[in-house]
């Protein structure tokens, strides 16, 4: 990690979670109005939509989500590599395999993880080789 590294805890991570999850409604509300699908828990639209925009937007955007912004903190590559496609979906695809092959149980360690640990790291993002930091991106 950087000499740098200013790991992101807990509950900055978990507000920024909340924005995202509010930009998300948002946008599947209006997809849904505009392409007239129905909004409720299993909707697969909902679902690829949420999925693409954890996948693709921190790809895009120096590891920023909109509540990741909002918040300051950012997704980094371990090794200061540019974040890339595959990184998250280890994030996102594997790590949740693991969350939900352990009926849960892996999701409530990633939290104690970032509670407690000194660099903030969870099963995520050691499996994606990520951590979440306060740093901004470095311009070239």
């Amino acid at each position: 990690m950087h000499s740098t590294f200013e790991p992101a805890g807990l509950w900055i991570r978990l507000g920024a979670s909340i924005i995202d999850g509010f930009v998300v409604f948002l946008v599947v509300f209006l997809f849904s109005l505009i392409f007239n699908f129905p909004i409720y828990d299993d909707s697969w639209q909902d679902g690829l939509l949420e999925f693409l925009y954890a996948l693709c937007l921190p790809v895009l955007w120096y590891g920023y989500t909109v509540g990741k912004r909002v918040c300051g903190i950012r997704i980094v590559r371990v090794d200061g590599e540019k974040l890339h496609i595959g990184n998250m979906l280890l994030r996102i695809v594997v790590a949740g395999l693991i969350y939900a092959l352990t009926l849960g149980i892996g999701a409530i360690v990633s939290v104690v993880m970032v509670a407690v640990r000194e660099d903030k790291r969870a099963i995520h993002d050691f499996v994606a080789g990520t951590y979440v930091t306060y740093n901004p991106p470095e311009r070239n």
